[in-house]
């Protein structure tokens, strides 16, 4: 009688064991080291600009690089936002099914510099808070430090908390993978502008 009530009570604290809602360990990886891979390229990429370097424009009116390191930071403030006010509501598994993206096609998309986009008006790189390049590079990491923290060790429901963007509907998941992608649709930005035939030779 023991052994027979021993499968069932093992059986309980197994699956008791399990969070329901939580991530799968390959999605917690696939996070992290997109996270990490973006951080290391942008931060990479400016290592010892100048500051003639740093404010180069290919045309009046483009962004130079710390026009985009601005923009990256901030951006990476205001979509975090985003994702902890969705957090803070309870989650909506029965939406689910209006999430069309795959993890992989929303990165492709956002990274996809053929798809021109008008940055908000709040993330436009002069009304940042940022007064240099240096202040944006610090906030980035920063804040980009906090993010793989929350990624290793969130135990929130992210598939089934859904958030609505102006291109559709993506989860809690996806959104951390948005911000990644963000920071490297702008940092390919900053190489194209080191790439120009008059970008200062120091």
């Amino acid at each position: 009688m023991k052994k027979l009530l021993f499968v069932p009570i093992l059986a309980f604290v197994v699956l008791a064991a399990i969070e329901p809602g939580t991530l799968e360990k390959k999605e917690r990886k696939y996070a992290k080291d997109f996270l990490k891979e973006t951080r290391s390229d942008l931060t990479k990429s400016v290592k010892g600009l100048s500051e003639a370097q740093l404010k180069f424009k290919t045309a009046p009116g483009r962004w130079s690089v710390e026009d985009c390191m601005k923009h990256i930071a901030a951006a990476e403030m205001g979509l975090r936002q985003m994702l902890d006010n969705n957090l803070k509501q309870p989650a909506t598994p029965e939406k689910r099914s209006e999430v069309k993206v795959t993890d992989e096609n929303l990165i492709k998309m956002i990274e996809n510099r053929t798809n021109k986009a008008q940055a908000p008006e709040q993330l436009r790189p002069e009304n940042t808070p940022f007064k240099s390049a240096d202040e944006a590079l610090t906030s980035f990491k920063d804040n980009r430090d906090k993010l793989l923290d929350f990624v290793k060790n969130t135990k929130e429901d992210l598939r089934n908390h859904i958030v609505e963007l102006p291109f559709g509907k993506i989860d809690a998941y996806q959104m951390v993978l948005f911000i990644s992608a963000h920071s490297n649709r702008h940092t390919q930005q900053i190489k194209e502008v080191m790439n120009d035939a008059n970008f200062p030779k120091q």
